[in-house]
């Protein structure tokens, strides 16, 4: 782009920029180098003639005073802490992208008072000798899933591929053909299978696999009968699959271990939140598996960790192999972690206490009076053109839980008006705090199943400030 010869002249420099009261005043509260950053970034975007530049001297004054507002508005922008709270009022609960289960309160003390302090990580009290930071969590997941031994690393595709490694490098692996999941972020069993060293050996069709199928595959070099947990996706109608019950003979005849990636790490019957049951860590365990393998931030509702919990002879040789340290959890985790557990084991109704559980529980009566009022608050703060109803709707259990079944919900619909809900959900979006929601059919949609009663007020502020911006 051709620009005039004088184009340079009329630029004001870094120093006459934050000199300008604005800017200044940013400085009080904000890092000096996120204000020079911006400032420097509005120079050369002046420079390159992207910014538009005011020649006349008697509006200069001005122009500077605007430029330092813009420049005070993008440093605090900037310097803002990149990991931010989110409001989320999409309904669902488990939202992968918005970091999945929340810590119930006691999870988050205890995880602040190992954090804030030292601790007996690897310390053994007892005997003043360097101890297993494993030990922490083993004896509460032991009790309340029937293993017998347990270790925790970083995430379940960590415990994943660890077992993988361990049990069945340079070996056979028997997979039925519709359980080569996919999960978020590409994560696929099969390739997995092959990082790990082991070799898939593919049984039945997609949606059939009979018994017979295990038993014509095993061989000397199978080392695993491996189940994977479709949590996120269903095959129905003419299907057939095989339990892990249903392989314990076979497993036992043969010697070779049953491995049972479950996923979601479910500890209750979801059956009392009226959705379909998933499996238990518990009842898979005894079912006849004999390694179960589970994420502690999905509907265990804990911090992201992996869990693999069974035979104490085979969690043993986990806890030898090198690759273990690669996937060692952090002393958070791990507090956060037991913490949780110990609602499981210590109170007759965790789902009081477990954020996610108590998200999931919530009736649609009492979701459809919070709305109702919520959406009267909402009256007030809105332009006159935006129209609001209250509309029956599904929240969902997310992480790759039930994806066919929702649970009842009133969603509170908000028709724009003038404005274009896609830009009105781009603001809210960019807000402070930001705020998550869904839009369907040109409304924002908003489900309060997800949204803490004490946020409503953020809520009805963001949305607020949006509208009337």
């Amino acid at each position: 782009m051709s620009l005039p010869k004088d184009h340079y002249r009329h630029i004001p420099s870094v120093g006459t920029l934050i000199a300008a009261a604005p800017t200044r005043d940013v400085l009080a509260h904000c890092p000096r180098w996120a204000v020079l950053q911006e400032t420097r970034a509005l120079v050369q975007a002046m420079r390159d003639g992207e910014e538009p530049i005011v020649t006349k001297d008697e509006d200069k004054d001005a122009w500077h005073q605007r430029l330092a507002v813009q420049i005070a508005s993008r440093a605090q922008e900037t310097a803002n802490y990149s990991l931010s709270r989110v409001i989320n009022a999409t309904g669902v609960v488990l939202h992968t992208n918005m970091g999945r289960a929340l810590l119930a309160p006691a999870a988050i003390e205890h995880m602040a008072n190992v954090a804030a302090n030292y601790s007996n990580l690897e310390l053994d009290l007892q005997t003043g000798e360097r101890g297993s930071r494993y030990e922490h969590v083993r004896q509460l997941v032991c009790d309340l899933t029937g293993a017998q031994d347990a270790i925790v690393v970083n995430n379940n595709a960590a415990a994943v591929v660890l077992c993988l490694s361990v049990f069945a490098k340079d070996r056979d692996v028997i997979l039925a053909r519709g359980e080569l999941v996919e999960i978020g972020g590409s994560f696929r069993i099969p390739e997995i299978m092959e990082l790990s060293g082991c070799r898939l050996r593919e049984i039945g069709t997609t949606n059939r696999v009979h018994l017979r199928d295990y038993e014509t595959a095993v061989s000397e070099d199978t080392a695993l009968l491996l189940k994977v947990h479709t949590s996120n996706y269903r095959v129905i109608g003419f299907t057939k699959t095989v339990s892990a019950a249903d392989l314990r003979p076979l497993a036992d005849e043969s010697g070779v271990p049953i491995m049972y990636d479950l996923g979601a790490g479910c500890l209750v019957d979801l059956g009392a939140f009226g959705l379909p049951a998933e499996p238990t860590v518990q009842e898979s365990l005894a079912s006849g598996a004999d390694i179960v393998t589970f994420s502690g931030d999905k509907l265990l509702g804990g911090p992201q960790v992996g869990v693999v919990a069974g035979r104490a002879d085979l969690i043993d040789k986990l806890k030898k192999h090198q690759l273990l340290r690669a996937f060692r959890v952090d002393k958070l985790c791990l507090a956060a972690l037991e913490a949780t557990l110990r609602i499981y084991r210590d109170t007759q109704a965790p789902s009081t206490e477990i954020p996610c559980l108590q998200m999931l529980g919530l009736s649609s009566e009492s979701i459809a009076e919070r709305a109702k009022k919520f959406s009267e608050s909402l009256r007030g703060v809105l332009p006159g053109d935006w129209q609001m109803q209250l509309r029956s709707g599904q929240s969902q259990v997310g992480a790759g839980s039930s994806p066919e079944n929702g649970l009842p919900t009133t969603l509170v619909a908000i028709a724009t008006g003038s404005s274009q809900a896609a830009t009105v959900e781009t603001a809210l979006r960019r807000h402070r705090p930001a705020v998550m929601l869904r839009v369907g059919g040109g409304e924002l949609l908003i489900d309060l199943r997800t949204v803490d009663p004490k946020d409503e007020d953020a809520l009805t502020a963001a949305l607020g400030a949006v509208a009337n911006q």
